[in-house]
Parts: structure tokens; C-alpha cells; sequence
């Protein structure tokens, strides 16, 4: 990764409390089988950047979505269990949200995610242009200090980024509780012109989507009096 492009770290721990013992198997069974490619090894010098073809891992997919930081996985779980025939790539640095999204990929039996578990942003920069259809970015962590804002997800390289994965018409989701971080969020998009928003009203981004499933990032936000916010941007 070039030192243009370079950002500082989005993310903190990566673990939090033990792993139980089902969890453990299924990061070391079932989670190899399911890995992305390694996007390391694609951003080499002898290797070409954007090397990593999503097509060639869902060859019949009708559609191809991404989630970046999908917590405890449970709106990438209802998108692949509601969306069989779409190809569903979510990244995660966190263990323990990678391993309870194993556990529902289990029990549903789902077939059709694969799972990047580590940072997003090198396999971001080494997949394909103009082959996503969605992604998703549902309550990023806020960063709430002020020296700590280059760390935050949403910035002009992720637009960039996200507007070269996406082919035309292609949706970007972001929510929020965070005010700051919905300020944020339209600054960067008011300098991103291959996006728009779609919003007419305000009813349209303070209403979650029907087929916009509740995390619990977000139940945990009303619970404590925060009002999320739901932006989606298209590709143009």
C-alpha cells in the first residue's frame, strides 16, 4: 500500500472475552473454508493490485453485496438468509463478531458469505473495479476524539474506493447514532461526486428500511436514548 493511500487504523481490539468452546472449532473448521483470499499477498510488488475477482468466488450470483465491520453479524446472516441467490463478502477485525457470524452461518446453514476476518482496507483495495452491487457500513466505530478522526471509516479514500467497487446504479449504506459521525458521513459525501443521496425527505433517513434488519449496535443506541440515522448513497 502506497503512502498516498495509506490510513492509520480503524479499528481497536480485536478480542474481547474468550472465545466459548463451539466458537473456537468453527474459527478453526469452518471459517478457513470460507475465507476471502488472502489480499496481502495480492498487494506485493509482483502482483497486480485489484486482483481479487468476486465473480470467480460467486461465479452464479445474482447479486454481489459487501459489509465492512459487520459486528455480530447479524444483518449480513438476514441478508444471505433472505438473498440465497447474492454472493455476501463481509469483512471484520474482531474475533469474537467473526466467530457468533460462524455460529449463524451454521445453524442457517448458509452458504453463499465469505469472510474477511482482519482489516478491510487492503481487501478493498485489491478487488476488481465495478463488480459490487451494495455495501454496507452499519454504526462504524465513531472515533469521538478529535486526533482520532483519521481513523474513522468514512473518508474521502473510502469513497474513492467504494465508487471504483461499485458498478453504476450500485447502493452505499451507512448508519449511525452518532450526530457527529452523520455530519461527518455528508461532509466527505458532498465532496464525493460519483455519489448521491437519495433522500427527498427526512423521513427517509430517520426510518429504518423494511429490509434493513435491526443490529445490536442499534437496539443497544435506542436503549440508551440515541437516534440512528440511515444514509444510503448511489453510485452514479
Amino acid at each position: 500500500m502506497s503512502d498516498q493511500t495509506y490510513i492509520p487504523r480503524v479499528y481497536g481490539r480485536r478480542v474481547d472475552k474468550p472465545l466459548r468452546a463451539r466458537q473456537a472449532t468453527l474459527m478453526e473448521t469452518l471459517l478457513p473454508r470460507i475465507a476471502m483470499p488472502d489480499p496481502e499477498s495480492y498487494l506485493q510488488a509482483d502482483r497486480e493490485i485489484d486482483a481479487i475477482d468476486p465473480r470467480e468466488i460467486f461465479p452464479s450470483a445474482k447479486e454481489i453485496w459487501m459489509e465492512i465491520g459487520f459486528g455480530g453479524g447479524e444483518h449480513l446472516a438476514w441478508q444471505a438468509r433472505q438473498h440465497p441467490d447474492y454472493g455476501i463478502i463481509g469483512a471484520e477485525p474482531f474475533t469474537n463478531g467473526v466467530a457468533k457470524l460462524l455460529g449463524q452461518i451454521e445453524d442457517h446453514k448458509l452458504e453463499n458469505i465469505r469472510v474477511h476476518f482482519g482489516d478491510a482496507r487492503p481487501l478493498i483495495e485489491t478487488l476488481k473495479p465495478g463488480l459490487l452491487d451494495r455495501i454496507f457500513v452499519l454504526h462504524p466505530d465513531p472515533w469521538p476524539k478529535k486526533r482520532h478522526h483519521k481513523r474513522r471509516m468514512i473518508n474521502p479514500w473510502f469513497f474513492d474506493q467504494a465508487a471504483r467497487l461499485l458498478r453504476p446504479g450500485g447502493i452505499l449504506r451507512v448508519a449511525s447514532d452518532i450526530p457527529d459521525y452523520i455530519r461527518w458521513t455528508l461532509m466527505h459525501a458532498q465532496g464525493a461526486t460519483q455519489f448521491e443521496w437519495t433522500a427527498e425527505r427526512a423521513e427517509d433517513w430517520r426510518r429504518r428500511p423494511d429490509d434493513w434488519p435491526q443490529t445490536r449496535y442499534e437496539a443497544k443506541a435506542l436503549r440508551e436514548g440515541r437516534t440512528p440515522a440511515y444514509l444510503t448513497f448511489r453510485r452514479n
